[in-house]
């Protein structure tokens, strides 16, 4: 999982096992933020509408903004105001096809977890060494 600024720039990346219940992991990325403070909103797509991941990101003052499900019971909880900004996340996806020019990465040759999270770290750190320099 990863977290992108508002330029696109990798913030946060976490690794682990595949899960259908990749909210869950959320926290623990935002726990991997390498820069100052931790990011006040965060868009993700349909997948992250879920009320007790809200509350838990509300009470460390963080916004979650994601469109509802088209199955969801509970009242809405999202205003076309909010829901404006998702449509901003193909910054996301755009940080995802630059780490994709790393072919290390796109096959994963490791099975070691550490030793990948080192390469995407280090593709990571090339993509910001490239919008700066």
């Amino acid at each position: 999982m990863a977290i992108a600024d508002a330029a696109g720039l990798p913030v946060a990346l976490h690794t682990a096992s595949a899960s259908r219940y990749f909210i869950t992991l959320v926290e623990a990325t935002v726990n991997e933020t390498v820069t100052v403070g931790r990011p006040r909103r965060l868009v993700g797509d349909r997948a992250y509408d879920c009320d007790p991941l809200d509350d838990r990101l509300a009470a460390d003052d963080i916004e979650l903004i994601a469109p509802h499900k088209c199955n969801r019971v509970r009242p809405a909880t999202q205003d076309g105001r909010k829901l404006r900004r998702y449509k901003r996340r193909w910054k996301i996806e755009r940080m995802f096809a630059w780490l994709n020019k790393f072919r290390r990465i796109v096959t994963r040759w490791e099975y070691d977890d550490q030793r990948f999270t080192g390469f995407v770290h280090l593709a990571c750190s090339m993509i910001l060494l490239r919008r700066y320099l």
